[in-house]
């Protein structure tokens, strides 16, 4: 089965951090450019980042440094490390794979409350 499943979302305090994957299956990751979007309630998804086949990153400017996106071919997975969280970083957080084809993970809710 052809998949993008995310994971890692949960409640967090402003300031802490989480670690969302994205695990494909059926597919070879190391082919596709790996973004992740986030979605706010009543809103379009929201591009955050992206990176490449030979791991070349771009982010949204408004991250100002506080997200990481990375992969590891060898576990078929991409991630975002997010650091100094905020309350408006409350959202769904989606992946998204482009390549032979065009992929998206069903989501994970991130929290960011005190």
């Amino acid at each position: 089965q052809v998949q993008l499943v995310e994971s890692g979302g949960g409640s967090v305090q402003p300031g802490g951090s989480l670690r969302l994957s994205c695990t494909a299956s059926g597919i070879n990751l190391r082919h596709y450019v790996v973004n992740w979007y986030r979605q706010f309630p009543g809103k379009e998804r929201e591009w955050l980042a992206y990176i490449t086949v030979s791991r070349d990153t771009h982010y949204h400017s408004s991250l100002k440094g506080r997200f990481t996106i990375s992969r590891d071919d060898t576990k078929n997975a991409a991630y975002l490390q997010m650091n100094n969280l905020i309350p408006e970083d409350t959202a769904v957080y989606y992946c998204n794979a482009n390549g032979p084809e065009r992929l998206w993970g069903q989501g994970t809710q991130v929290t960011v409350s005190s």
